[in-house]
């Protein structure tokens, strides 16, 4: 079992996946903590999108694709953007179908998932030597 769960730990989607859980859990404490201290929920979503952009930008970089080169941050930003897009367009899509926007946002987490590893990978961190693996 242990050398299951080392193999596993060195396939990159896996930790993409973990890293990203991570990532989630630090974003909504901060947003939380922003609430919890009085800031109104619309600061509180910004504080809680900025840092955990900032945090995300790291934690995929050094832990995931193992650069931690801040020169990628514009694309970084620039990927993000897209899949906020694409976000969007999906929830409307599914909207005008009749589907709740919790539902079709619900579905949106492993697409966007997959797009966010495959759009990193490739453009983002795509000369770096260890994206080999």
């Amino acid at each position: 079992m242990h050398g299951f769960l080392k193999n596993m730990m060195r396939n990159r989607m896996v930790k993409y996946v973990m890293v990203g859980i991570m990532n989630t859990v630090f974003g909504y404490a901060v947003y939380a903590l922003l609430i919890w201290i009085g800031l109104h929920y619309t600061f509180a979503t910004l504080g809680g999108t900025v840092l955990g952009i900032l945090f995300n930008f790291k934690t995929y970089g050094i832990l995931v694709f193992k650069n931690k080169s801040n020169t990628l941050f514009f694309k970084y930003i620039m990927v993000y953007g897209f899949l906020y897009l694409c976000c969007n367009l999906w929830i409307f899509l599914f909207k005008k179908t009749g589907i709740h926007p919790y539902i079709s946002g619900a579905c949106w987490l492993i697409p966007n998932t997959l797009m966010g590893f495959v759009l990193n990978n490739r453009f983002v961190y795509k000369n770096n030597k260890s994206n080999l693996s």
